[in-house]
């Protein structure tokens, strides 16, 4: 039973995230449908584009892209499947003792 809640957290730690970019992905095409469409009513003598929506949006989305790409590249790197620039940088290894150490 506690694999089972454990793993129904795991997933609702990806969902709500994915949502949050899908919410955010919405807004932002609301905001620039709805001001491009303005363009083609006569009565409007200019048209307004909704910036505070169109920013929630962008930061809802890059939140939601940039923790669930987080997740992935971290748990590739705990498996050893990115590149090896992306690996854990480990420190190097002291020398021996009883090697050659250049004329002594």
């Amino acid at each position: 039973m506690k694999l089972v809640i454990s793993r129904l957290i795991a997933i609702l730690l990806l969902v709500v995230p994915g949502l949050a970019a899908a919410y955010g992905f919405l807004l932002m095409k609301d905001a620039l449908f709805d001001y491009f469409a303005q363009f083609g009513n006569v009565n409007l003598p200019d048209p307004h584009f909704d910036l505070w929506h169109f920013l929630l949006g962008f930061v809802l989305f890059l939140v939601g892209v940039g923790f669930i790409g987080g997740w992935i590249f971290f748990r590739d790197r705990k498996h050893n499947y990115v590149s090896p620039r992306f690996r854990a940088k480990r420190p190097p290894r002291p020398p021996r003792d009883g090697s050659k150490s250049g004329g002594q």
